[in-house]
């Protein structure tokens, strides 16, 4: 933009200065004329009175010429050079000229013949053909002869040469200047430009890993100033980063140490609640329902334990594969066996829409079933009594299978948080699964493991949609979906209807319900004021037989792991649905004590 305004100011500087210069030379050109044109008329009024009235016109006018020929010839000024023209009127309309011949503009003889000194430019022709342009300058003249003129005819042609020069010199100043301008654009700019795509490239560079990268600072001035704080930025952004991994390799550490050190007491526990349960039926109800208890969380805390060691290998890059070719049927029958318990309990429909064929893949089969008990078991436990939908789609690279239910349904903005781990929807809901937190976290890392993908989307109220993508074999590249990702029946909101929501004050649905819009560390529940109610189910003095087959129900925020900060803001209430005298109740301290 500056090189454009620069050459347009050079045009506009250079028409006028050539405007200047035209109008001097030909001001110039106009003065010298006047001043020749007044001394022919003084030499021609005395050539044509010496020679006297014996002589015929055309000599006394021919001799007037020729003595203007000589005052023209001794000119020193190339400007003065002129031709003159002597014309006389004749009476009877004709007029005789020297030399003869020779045309003055019609208009031109009329002004002169009224008295007028006259200059007028005009194209001249030459005898040999070719045409100059001059300036005419005329004037009458008064001696014996009456309506005598005498012209002075002016070549243009040095000035227009002069003229040509100075435009070609401003035309090759123009270039020089133009070009002058761009190398020092050009210069300018590199100045400018190359600090700061050395400060993009080192960026991208930061954002890929090379924490060391930084810029050479080479002057003080802003340039320099600016790599200054850029590599600044970058070591405190090193810093924070190497504070984050250590962080993060410390928690994923002790994760796993904890997980791997509660397995011996745990085991410990195990066996002791063994032999107490061989010999529940010798218990008071008290203590029999007690050791149901603790055999059924003893399961639980089992199974979150083993889940909590298989996300810690894959937070430390050391979980594996053990492919094998399967029939992916294989794997949904026998996952699907493992939740139909679940489905009968709660009284939902599974249906199965697969090929009949085999559906041959390449892939882990233990975690791919668990993956798919765990989609199964979620979907189920969400559906609220409606059916739930098990689609499998292949493609020459990939199979999908997605698993739709039509029951609560995510609110926006919650199809990744499901994937986070200890994360619920709504802490409030009984988790009829158990369920440990972890399942669905663990199922997208075995997804990703085997080089697939794991997606969620739901519509609140009217269901939601997991898919799995596996490649045929792990690793391999998927170029196009082999099913949707689309809840089926989903309503698509009007255009009205977007507007209506976008007016809405954040945070609320059209229907006035509470949306999430959050990122998972604003939506993940808040454990530091958590409590844990368990109901146990003891007996009351009404209700001495208690039968093996009523159980236990815990409700409340995650059970899984209670960190270091959160140990003294935890607390436990336990309480009964069932009213019971509190002194028939067995004294468990004096029970160990015994």
């Amino acid at each position: 933009m500056m090189l454009v305004a620069s050459a347009v100011v050079m045009l506009i500087l250079a028409y006028a200065l050539v405007s200047v210069l035209t109008q001097q030379l030909v001001s110039q050109k106009e003065e010298t004329a006047l001043q020749e044109l007044d001394r022919a008329r003084v030499a021609v009024e005395q050539q044509i009175d010496a020679t006297g009235t014996a002589n015929s016109t055309q000599v006394r006018i021919n001799s007037a010429r020729a003595a203007l020929g000589q005052m023209s010839a001794q000119q020193n000024d190339a400007q003065a050079v002129y031709e003159p023209v002597v014309v006389v009127d004749n009476p009877d309309g004709t007029a005789t000229t020297s030399p003869e011949g020779y045309r003055i503009p019609d208009g031109m003889r009329e002004l002169v013949g009224q008295g007028q000194i006259v200059q007028q430019y005009a194209t001249v022709d030459q005898q040999s053909g070719a045409t100059y342009n001059a300036l005419m300058v005329g004037t009458p003249i008064e001696c014996d002869i009456p309506n005598t003129q005498v012209y002075l005819v002016l070549s243009m042609e040095s000035e227009e040469s002069t003229m040509a020069l100075m435009r070609g010199l401003l035309s090759a100043a123009g270039v020089v200047v133009v070009v002058l301008l761009v190398g020092i654009a050009w210069l300018a700019t590199q100045q400018v430009i190359t600090p700061i795509r050395s400060a993009s490239r080192i960026a991208q560079r930061l954002a890929a890993g090379h924490l060391r990268e930084r810029m050479v600072v080479n002057s003080d001035d802003e340039m320099g100033r600016l790599a200054s704080s850029f590599n600044d930025m970058a070591d405190k952004l090193s810093k924070q980063i190497a504070q984050l991994e250590e962080y993060g390799d410390l928690q994923r550490q002790f994760t796993s140490d904890v997980s791997h050190e509660l397995r011996t007491p745990l085991t410990t526990v195990r066996m002791a609640a063994d032999v107490i349960a061989a010999d529940a039926d010798d218990f008071n109800p008290y203590t029999k329902r007690s050791a149901e208890l603790l055999i059924k969380e003893l399961d639980r805390f089992e199974e979150l334990l083993a889940d909590l060691l298989e996300i810690s290998r894959h937070d430390a890059g050391v979980a594996d594969l053990s492919t094998a070719s399967i029939d992916i049927r294989s794997c949904i029958d026998s996952a699907l066996s493992q939740v139909e318990h679940l489905a009968d309990e709660l009284g939902v429909e599974v249906r199965i829409n697969a090929p009949a064929e085999p559906v041959a893949v390449e892939c882990d089969s233990r975690r791919i079933e668990r993956v798919l008990r765990n989609l199964f078991a979620n979907a189920i436990d969400h559906s609220e009594g409606n059916p739930v939908t098990v689609d499998v789609a292949t493609t020459d690279d990939a199979i999908g299978i997605a698993v739709t239910d039509s029951g609560v349904g995510l609110k926006e903005g919650q199809e990744e948080l499901v994937f986070n781990r200890f994360w619920r929807a709504d802490s409030s809901r009984k988790r009829h699964s158990g369920g440990t937190g972890l399942g669905l976290a663990i199922a997208r890392e075995d997804a990703m493991l085997h080089g697939g993908t794991l997606d969620a989307i739901g519509y609140f109220g009217v269901g939601s949609r997991f898919r799995l993508i596996l490649p045929r074999t792990p690793g391999q590249s998927i170029e196009s979906e082999p099913i949707a990702l689309e809840v089926p029946g989903a309503p698509q909101p009007t255009a009205v209807e977007a507007e209506e929501q976008a007016a809405l004050p954040y945070g609320l649905s059209a229907d006035g319900m509470a949306t999430n819009n959050m990122s998972g560390a604003e939506s993940a529940p808040d454990r530091s004021g958590s409590t844990v109610t368990v109901d146990a189910d003891f007996p009351s003095d009404n209700d001495p037989e208690v039968g093996p087959e009523e159980g236990t129900k815990a409700t409340g925020d995650d059970a899984g792991i209670v960190w270091p900060s959160e140990r003294q803001s935890r607390s436990t209430v336990v309480e009964s649905e069932t009213p019971f005298n509190q002194e028939n109740v067995p004294d468990f301290d004096e029970e160990a004590q015994r």
